[in-house]
């Protein structure tokens, strides 16, 4: 979907309930077209009118007798699939759909946009909306939009699924002087996307910063796989609504629990290169920074004030971020100690004191800017008697365009004085900020981006070997015949070893004798877990006795376990008893699956036992793309349990090639069978050579045809 060019570039543009009320949308949205500077060819469509604008006014698409690109539909939604079905028939390559009362109002209003829909379809027409407030190209340039005026032509594309996001920001921009490649409304995103504008604007030269506002993604897989490729040329920023957690379905596992109603978007923009935004502040400061400076090549910032207060506040920042600190190489020093006040500072953050003018301001980002260790500057100043904050600001722009490989960032932290020093940094490309802060998390940001470019080319393993698919179809039918929806442990284990999961054996035993028996063969110890679907957390009611070594030992902890469950679940089906051989010691940590949605299923990995939620030691990845060992190990060794993994206070390292291996082939597994809703595999033990699952609790849901 990278060719859009009929929406953004189109020679023709027919605006289908066009007015010559200033009242009505159809009169905004041909004034808009006209006053942008649009030069290609304008036909107003209303059956009531002859002429608008001083265009001729045609009563149907299908009377102007020659081929249009664009057709901007603004009638009530009860007539706009006839004149969707006119437009196909006439031939037109795209509309947008700016006429609300689709999805939005409910039953009757999807059942519309349904059929519209199918009409685009049917003619290989693209939509944009329904319920929008339309797009602009300001290099065609166009506004087919009912927006109020028409942004600066800039570097910069934003896509929003809000419409007052959109015109509030178009308004925001004229006062902040940014400027815009493209403003793309989604509306109600029948057809066209925010997946299919990313892709196009990745494709646009005239565009360097990609930035959306969304509050869903409907295909998750087509997510990453797009973003993946557009975030190879330019940086994708989105801000993406509804994080609360509120909202998540209960889930019964404690993958489920800690997946959350977020964590899938947080995943799925990591492992695409996206970068994700907190707020709208974030979102477009980190815009500007990007449109307008180079990316730092390493992480290493130089901090240049007036002011000792604000320089702390800088400095912790480049901490938060992810940053550093640079350390200025001897030579830089000297020359500083040499030409700086006694009282200046001249190691980082450089204190050039409360009396500095703009020579002094020259001399201290210059030498800095020179320094073999620094990759970016953040220059403070705070407004004293004798600052010259219009003359450093004209200083700053000519410095940062003879060190035109640093990025170069101001914090004029003040108000009404500053205001012209600020205006000149604005007007030359120098991201500007009244506060330290969100100046050190746009460098954060641009130096993420930058990394994730360096980032080579993860190889993808060679197809696994040990695996049977079709033993695991055979044990979910059992399970569906059996109408449920929880794995005994016994199935569990049978599936792990399908696919080349190590864990423990595991069987099950309807009476005591069978306990015994079974205790017998594996060879003692042995542990006893209650066997019931409608029990997830066995230690919760008794359900678990480990460490068994005898005939009596078994089968008194068989007769504790039996007593405490139907004591604690009297209504539980109970199907018997799990006997379990007992493994080595090692790293205890979980893996486990919650299937998203959008994204589908959603790995997790971490501390494991009892601790899980209340430690919350995770990470997570989506499946559908996790498959490299070395982004396997990202995910290892993104939490705590990495250090113990690695060896702890003189314990011997885990073996973590074989714990990659497990992850590895549960992805596997959870992409092979949708059926597969939710896994713990919790704890898996890692031992000093291999790994052993202990404990399994999956469930399923049928796929009906």
């Amino acid at each position: 979907m990278k060719e859009l060019n009929y929406l953004f570039s189109p020679r023709q543009i027919a605006v289908i309930g066009a007015s010559r009320s200033k009242e009505k949308i159809g009169y905004a949205i041909l004034d808009n077209i006209i006053s942008s500077g649009f030069e290609g060819d304008i036909y107003p469509v209303n059956p009531r009118e002859d002429e608008i604008a001083g265009y001729k006014t045609f009563s149907s698409i299908k009377d102007i007798g020659s081929p249009v690109d664009l057709a901007v539909i603004t009638v009530p939604a009860g007539h706009v699939n006839q004149v969707a079905e006119e437009c196909g028939q006439a031939g037109v390559k795209g509309v947008i759909v700016i006429s609300a009362g689709f999805k939005e109002i409910g039953k009757e209003g999807l059942k519309l946009e349904k059929e519209l829909l199918s009409i685009c379809r049917e003619y290989d027409m693209r939509m944009v909306g329904p319920n929008c407030v339309g797009l602009m190209d300001t290099h065609t340039p166009v506004n087919a939009s009912f927006a109020r005026g028409f942004p600066d032509e800039g570097n910069i594309s934003f896509i929003s699924q809000s419409g007052a996001m959109l015109v509030s920001i178009l308004d925001w921009s004229f006062e902040m002087g940014m400027g815009f490649s493209r403003f793309i409304s989604l509306g109600n995103k029948a057809d066209l996307d925010e997946i299919d504008f990313i892709e196009s604007c990745a494709a646009d030269p005239l565009t360097s910063v990609i930035l959306c506002y969304i509050e869903d993604i409907a295909d998750g897989r087509r997510f990453v796989e797009v973003c993946s490729e557009a975030a190879k040329e330019k940086p994708v920023i989105i801000l993406k609504s509804g994080t609360s957690s509120a909202g998540a379905q209960a889930a019964s596992s404690h993958t489920g629990a800690l997946a959350g109603s977020d964590r899938a978007y947080e995943a799925a923009f990591r492992q695409s290169g996206v970068l994700r935004a907190g707020s709208m502040n974030e979102l477009f400061d980190m815009a500007r920074a990007f449109s307008s400076q180079p990316l730092p090549e390493r992480d290493r910032v130089a901090i240049v004030t007036n002011a000792g207060g604000p320089a702390i506040v800088a400095t912790d920042a480049v901490e938060n971020y992810g940053l550093k600190m640079a350390r200025f190489t001897k030579d830089t020093l000297d020359r500083l100690r040499e030409n700086l006040p006694a009282e200046a500072n001249i190691y980082n953050p450089v204190d050039i004191i409360g009396d500095a003018r703009e020579d002094r301001y020259r001399f201290a980002l210059e030498t800095v800017l020179k320094d073999e260790n620094v990759d970016s500057a953040l220059v403070l100043l705070c407004p004293a008697a004798v600052t010259e904050p219009e003359k450093t600001a004209r200083t700053i722009v000519e410095l940062n365009k003879t060190f035109s490989g640093k990025p170069v960032m101001a914090v004029y932290m003040g108000g009404k004085t500053l205001l012209d020093g600020k205006a000149y940094l604005t007007e030359h490309d120098i991201p500007t900020f009244t506060f330290p802060e969100p100046s050190v998390q746009s460098l954060g940001g641009m130096f993420r981006y930058n990394e994730h470019l360096k980032t080579p080319e993860k190889k993808a393993v060679e197809e696994l070997t040990g695996i049977d698919r079709e033993k695991v179809r055979n044990t979910l039918q059992e399970v569906f015949a059996d109408r449920r929806v929880v794995l005994l442990g016994h199935e569990a284990s049978a599936v792990m070893s399908a696919y080349g999961i190590p864990n423990s054996k595991i069987f099950l035993a309807e009476t005591e004798d069978e306990a015994v028996k079974i205790s017998e063969e594996l060879g003692y110890p042995v542990a006893l877990k209650i066997s019931s679907p409608r029990i997830a957390h066995k230690t919760d009611v008794g359900g678990v006795e480990i460490g068994l070594h005898s005939e009596n030992e078994v089968r008194k902890a068989y007769r504790r376990i039996m007593e405490k469950v139907t004591h604690f679940l009297p209504d539980a089906p109970i199907y018997g008893l799990e006997v379990q051989d007992m493994v080595d010691e090692g790293v205890e940590v979980i893996v486990g699956m919650s299937r998203d949605v959008q994204f589908g299923p959603l790995l997790v990995f971490g501390l494991g036992g009892i601790y899980v939620n209340l430690i919350e030691d995770v990470s997570f990845r989506l499946a559908s793309t996790l498959d490299s060992k070395e982004e396997v190990l990202e995910m290892i060794s993104e939490t705590k349990s990495y250090n113990l993994l690695k060896g702890y206070r003189g314990k011997k390292p885990a073996d973590i090639d074989a714990l990659t291996d497990t992850i590895l082939r549960t992805a596997k597994l959870v992409n092979d069978f949708e059926e597969i809703t939710e896994m713990d595999i919790n704890p898996v033990r890692v031992h000093t050579r291999g790994t052993t699952a202990l404990d399994i609790k999956i469930t399923v849901e049928e796929k009906k045809e």
